[in-house]
This record gives structure tokens, sequence and C-alpha cells, in this order.
């Protein structure tokens, strides 16, 4: 089978932003990248419908419908997506992100924010920008001052053996063996890898997997696939395994979250 065709996009600003805080909303395609590249003002990323992936040298970061990637300035990076994705980022200049957190990390997008940034798609704010739309700009980055910081929604590890494990459920999210029986193919232990989970994850190995899935769900759901096929795929022996599972996890089943993306 023929690999998806990749495509390149180059970051809109380069040298200065046109204002202290700009907002710009895009429509990828499946498979799209930016370069590695790094700019002096900070940058809040956050998908409306499928997941953007943030690179880093030694991260990755994914921003889902719950949360968003911030970017401090002068941050190395890659964008990247695997489905079409239509997301979001919010420049911000560097002299207003005193009170943003100083490295890279992913926040909680609450109920308000979520609409601030529906509205801010809706009706792009025009250059030069209107004092109302300055002021719902500035009103946006003191909410993100608040947000809460979660980590890394689905972090990953360096470890020889656990990182190999990870990857291989990334490609393979419908694997159903247990820790024991991945352990004993990795050539490892259930005990060693629960320890490695904690250090590197800060979670335990079923909730890591749990979130794999929604992440791989979220696109799918997106184009429409039924919620049957999708649960059998990812390893559930009932829609209603996986429903509940979804629902734990996002706070909305996936018609509501479906609803919700339309």
């Amino acid at each position: 089978m023929p690999r998806p065709a990749h495509s390149l996009h180059q970051p809109p600003f380069h040298d200065a932003l046109p204002a202290p805080i700009v907002f710009r909303s895009a429509q990828m395609p499946a498979h799209a990248s930016f370069p590695q590249h790094s700019h002096a003002w900070g940058e809040f990323v956050y998908s409306f419908s499928g997941v953007m992936e943030v690179q880093l040298a030694d991260e990755h970061l994914m921003s889902t419908p719950q949360y968003g990637v911030w970017l401090p300035p002068h941050v190395e990076h890659i964008g990247l997506n695997r489905q079409a994705t239509l997301y979001s980022s919010l420049y911000i200049t560097s002299h207003l992100c005193k009170d943003l957190p100083d490295t890279t990390c992913v926040l909680t997008v609450s109920p308000l924010v979520r609409a601030m940034l529906e509205h801010l798609r809706q009706h792009p704010p025009t250059l030069p920008q209107s004092r109302a739309d300055q002021h719902l700009l500035q009103v946006l980055v003191e909410q993100l001052e608040q947000a809460r910081r979660v980590g890394n929604y689905l972090p990953h590890s360096s470890d020889t053996v656990l990182g190999a494990l990870l990857q291989a459920l990334i490609e393979a999210p419908g694997d159903e063996r247990s820790l024991a029986e991945l352990a004993a193919a990795f050539h490892s232990t259930e005990r060693t890898l629960s320890r490695r989970c904690q250090r590197d994850l800060g979670m335990s190995f079923a909730e890591w997997r749990q979130r794999l899935r929604v992440v791989k769900a979220l696109p799918r759901l997106e184009a429409g696939d039924k919620v049957e096929a999708i649960a059998l795929d990812l390893g559930y022996a009932s829609a209603s395994a996986f429903i509940a599972m979804f629902r734990r996890m996002t706070g909305l089943t996936p018609d509501e979250h479906r609803r919700g993306r339309g």
C-alpha cells in the first residue's frame, strides 16, 4: 500500500508578530507538518477537531479537545497531525508571557476558553485589530494564565524497553494483551514495567492505554465512523465498554463529543 502524501507547511510569522496577541485558525490536511522552528513569542495550540502533535527535542505533546499545548518563547518544536485537523494558534508577544508557564506543557481548556476560541474561529480578528478584539484576546490570555497544567496528556518514555512497548501500542492500539503478557513479549516483568510507568509517565499503564485509545478514537468519531467499529478496533469487547471508558476520560459520550464537534 502506498504511503499517504505528506504536506509541509511554513509558520505564518517569522521575524515579528503583526500585533501583541494574534489568533489564527487553519484546516490542516492529513499527514501535514511544520518544520522544526522556534520564535520569539509564545504560542498556545488548540485543536477543535482531530489531534495536533507538538514534537520537542525530548518530548512529544498532543493537543486533544480538552487540552491545549503551551510553547514558551524560543522553544524549538515541530508541529504535525496524522488526520485532517482544524486547529488554532494564539501567538503572544514575549513581554505578555511573564505570567504564563515558563516551560512547555499541556493546559486544561475550560468551557469559557473553549467558547472564546470558537468565537474567534468564527469571527477572526482583522488587522488592525478593533478595541473589542484586543480586549477579548487579552481576556483569553488571562484565562490561560489561570489554566490548570496537566503535563503531557500522552507522555512517552526514553526507556529502551518501555519506550518500545508504548510505540508498539501506538501502532496497534487494539492490542488486548495485559501488561504481564506484554512484559514477557518485551523480555521484562510486569513489576518492572509498572515502576517505570510511574517513573516516566506519571501514571499507571492502564491509564496510559486508555488515553491512547481516546486519542485514536477522536479522529474516527469526527470522521463519522460507527462507535461499534471503533470499539472493536480498539480492543473492546462491546461498544458499551468503550463508551464507559470514553465518558470517564473525557466527560462526554462519543455521540456527545461528535455532536459538540458538529
